[in-house]
């Protein structure tokens, strides 16, 4: 089975770690890495210069955001099943490719998807974000996977549409929600750390934006004709304390350079543009 990971990436040298993570990945399938970087400016381009040898297709030009970038990759991804990695993240371990696959093994698996920890550039996990297994009904409840774990066969996102530019901060969601929700897709839960994450993702890097995301969340139902969703953006930000409650398990360390010839297996198509 062929496996598309795509990492957006605008000026953030931490790419490197994100790629690094994706190499050293242990499994017997093909990976075809796509890279869409929105026109950095910084050393984000000479990084990335540095893993052509293992990059399928590289886009840099300015986009849209990130949400755009993402799409852009999907255009350009040919496996039967996309992941999607930003920049500043990085996957757990180096099995997780292995793990999400055999998930897909099972042809009804439309979409699977796991936890998640936040750690600090120190490497300590200040927030884990257990998943827990998918019920309908969570989603009255302000439940939903985290994006960077969500795996998706390349034919749900031909047949039901990609990241919607119309929510600048939360079209993960809103693309999840319409999935899941709205198309019933089958989804399968991982309980497993897949990403481990910076704390300074799109929706949450800061106030503003965390202020921002919430009237998106109840745009996304009514954008989609589904009902319920008017408290949803209270119980999500009621419910986020309890993934500081937990005892976190302490994130796998990966080695700062993998042997890039080792247990993965590229796709070389070469496509900058």
């Amino acid at each position: 089975m062929k496996i598309s990971i795509i990492t957006p990436v605008l000026n953030d040298p931490r790419v490197a770690r994100a790629l690094d993570s994706i190499i050293s990945q242990q499994h017997e399938h093909e990976v075809e890495l796509v890279v869409i970087d929105g026109g950095s400016t910084d050393e984000t381009l000479n990084v990335l210069e540095g893993y052509k040898d293992n990059i399928a297709v590289l886009v840099s030009k300015p986009d849209g955001g990130i949400y755009d970038g993402m799409n852009k990759g999907i255009d350009k991804a040919t496996g039967e099943v996309i992941g999607i990695l930003n920049a500043d993240d990085r996957y757990s371990g180096p099995l997780v490719i292995r793990d999400v696959l055999q998930a897909f093994s099972d042809e009804k698996t439309d979409a699977c998807y796991g936890n998640l920890v936040y750690t600090n550039e120190a490497g300590k996990v200040v927030r884990y974000w257990k998943a827990g297994s998918f019920r309908r009904m969570n989603w009255y409840f302000g439940w939903a996977p985290p994006h960077p774990t969500f795996f998706v066969r390349k034919y749900v996102y031909d047949k039901y549409g990609v990241f919607n530019l119309g929510f600048p901060v939360a079209a993960d969601y809103e693309l999840m929600l319409r999935f899941i929700l709205k198309h019933k897709i089958n989804v399968q839960y991982l309980n497993q750390v897949l990403v481990n994450m910076a704390p300074d993702g799109n929706a949450t890097k800061s106030i503003a934006n965390i202020l921002k995301a919430k009237p998106e969340l109840s745009r996304a139902w009514r954008h989609n004709q589904l009902r319920g969703g008017l408290f949803v953006p209270a119980l999500r930000l009621a419910g986020r304390p309890l993934q500081f409650i937990p005892p976190p398990p302490p994130p796998m360390i990966q080695a700062e350079r993998p042997d890039k010839t080792r247990g993965f297996r590229p796709v070389h198509r070469r496509g900058k543009g």
